[in-house]
């Protein structure tokens, strides 16, 4: 009899799927501030490219942890905030950064 081959996708496996890489938790710090046009973003975090922060600003966005808004401006304006679901993550984020201070 063949072996079945069964995945359980763990919790916190999920959770930092959605997250993406670093540079997510920098642009999640700005936008628990306060919403943010990509320019803002660039220069609150200068070590990321302008690529890194597109491509992490769409995956965000894909897993409705930040909201685009578009405004019809000439040039257009476009700002990032977060969701609730990208609220819900500020507690986690606070805890990962005491540890850090704490232990790293």
């Amino acid at each position: 009899m063949g072996e079945t081959n069964i995945t359980i996708e763990c919790s916190i496996e999920k959770a930092l799927n959605i997250l993406g890489g670093k540079w997510s938790f920098f642009i999640l710090k700005e936008l628990f501030e306060e919403k943010k046009r990509f320019g803002e973003l660039k220069k609150a975090i200068p070590k990321i490219s302008p690529k890194a922060l597109t491509d992490t600003l769409r995956h965000l966005e894909e897993n409705q942890v930040i909201d685009r808004t578009v405004y019809p401006t000439v040039p257009v304006t476009v700002e990032y905030s977060l969701t609730d679901k990208g609220y819900a993550l500020k507690n986690i984020l606070k805890e990962m950064k005491l540890w850090g201070a704490h232990w790293a």
